[in-house]
C-alpha cells in the first residue's frame, strides 16, 4: 500500500475544500443548516486515461483507464453506478434505487419533502422530471414516474452520441438537465445542470489506429463539497467513459466548473479529518464486457463497471457526513 506522492488531481479538490472552509462567506441556505461558500472557484480537471505502460505510438495499445474516485475517504461507488444507470434509463422514481440499497434520494422523495414543495399529488418517491427525464425526454409533458415516455421529447443523450460519432467538431454537443418550465414540478432542481462534450481528433500524421479523445466539461450551480461533489466527479467521469466506449473514442478528461461551492457547517469537522489524510493514486478502471457486447448506451449493466480491487486498500476509510435536505 503506497501513498501516491503527487496525486495533484485529488489535491486540487482538497485545496478547494480548505479554501472554502478558511475563506468562504458564511451564508444561510435552503436547508437551514448554514454553509460557508465561494463563488466560481477555478476549474477542477481530472484525467480519465493514460498511455498503457507498454504502449507506443506505433503499437497503438489501448490506454489505461482511470476513475477519479476520491481516496482520502472511501466513496460509495456502487451507489454512483446505480444512480448513473438510473439517470441514463430516464427513471425518476427514487424507490427504484432504494430497492437496490441506494438511498441517496430517499430524503428528497419522502412524503414530507414532496409536500413541502407543493407536490402533494405525487406518490412518495416520484421526484418529477429530474435529471434522467431531461436527458432522455426533454420537452415532454411529465405525468408520473410510472408513465412510459418512449419516443416523447428530445433524447439529448442519443443526440450527444450521434454528434460525437458523425459530427465530432460540433460545438453543440450539450446535455442539459436545466429546464426552467419543469423546475416547479421537480422535487429538487438539478445541481449539476449541464455538460458539453469535446472531441480531439487525431493529428493528420498519427498512426491509423489512433482514436479521437473525448472530454466532458460540466457546470454545477450548487456544489456540496463534502457529500455531493465526490459523487458528481465520479459520476460524470463514468458517463464520459460510457459514451467513449459506445462511440469508440478514448476518454480523455473531465473538467468541473462549480458555481456556489459550499461546505455545510456540520461538515467542517469531518472534512478537517479528510484534509489531514494523504491521497493515494486514483484506481484503474475497465469494462467487464466489450463494446460489441454492450452495443448501446442503454446496454450497460451495473456489473460492467470494474473498479480496481486495489481501491479498497489504496483509500482511506469512509467519513460519515449528514445530508441536508
Amino acid at each position: 500500500m503506497t501513498v501516491a506522492p503527487h496525486n495533484v488531481e485529488e489535491e486540487q479538490y482538497l485545496s478547494l475544500v480548505r479554501q472554502v472552509i478558511e475563506r468562504g462567506e458564511r451564508r444561510a441556505d435552503r436547508t437551514g443548516t448554514g454553509t460557508v461558500s465561494l463563488f466560481a472557484p477555478p476549474q477542477l480537471r481530472f484525467s480519465l486515461s493514460e498511455p498503457a505502460a507498454d504502449s507506443s505510438e506505433t503499437h497503438g495499445e489501448e490506454p489505461r483507464l482511470i476513475l477519479p474516485l476520491l481516496t482520502t475517504k472511501r466513496v460509495f461507488s456502487r451507489g454512483i453506478i446505480e444512480e448513473l444507470l438510473w439517470f441514463v434509463a430516464g427513471c425518476t422514481d427514487s424507490k427504484v434505487l432504494s430497492d437496490k440499497g441506494v438511498r441517496i434520494w430517499d430524503g428528497n422523495g419522502s412524503r414530507e419533502f414532496l409536500d413541502s414543495r407543493g407536490l402533494q399529488h405525487r406518490e412518495e418517491g416520484d421526484l418529477g422530471p429530474v435529471y434522467g427525464f431531461q436527458w432522455r425526454h426533454f420537452g415532454a409533458e411529465y405525468r408520473t414516474a410510472k408513465d412510459n415516455y418512449d419516443g416523447q421529447g428530445v433524447d439529448q443523450l442519443a443526440e450527444v452520441i450521434h454528434k460525437i460519432k458523425h459530427n465530432p467538431t460540433d460545438r453543440r454537443i450539450i446535455l442539459s438537465a436545466w429546464n426552467p418550465a419543469d423546475l416547479p414540478k421537480m422535487a429538487l432542481p438539478p445541481c449539476h445542470m449541464f455538460c458539453q462534450f469535446y472531441v480531439n481528433l487525431p493529428l493528420p500524421d498519427a498512426p491509423s489506429s489512433t482514436k479521437p479523445r473525448l472530454s466532458c466539461l460540466m457546470y454545477q450551480r450548487s456544489a456540496d463539497l463534502g457529500l455531493g461533489v465526490p459523487f458528481n466527479i465520479a459520476s460524470y467521469a463514468l458517463l464520459t467513459h460510457m459514451i467513449a466506449l459506445v462511440t469508440d473514442t478514448v476518454p480523455h478528461e473531465f473538467i468541473l466548473q462549480l458555481g456556489d461551492a459550499h461546505v455545510y457547517l456540520d461538515h467542517v469537522e469531518p472534512l478537517q479529518t479528510q484534509l489531514a489524510r494523504k491521497p493515494f493514486a486514483f484506481p484503474a478502471f475497465s469494462w467487464k464486457r466489450t463494446r460489441d457486447e454492450i452495443a448501446t448506451i442503454d446496454g450497460f449493466q451495473s456489473d460492467d463497471f470494474v473498479i480496481s480491487p486495489d481501491y479498497k486498500v489504496n483509500s482511506h476509510p469512509p467519513i460519515a457526513m449528514k445530508m441536508s435536505v
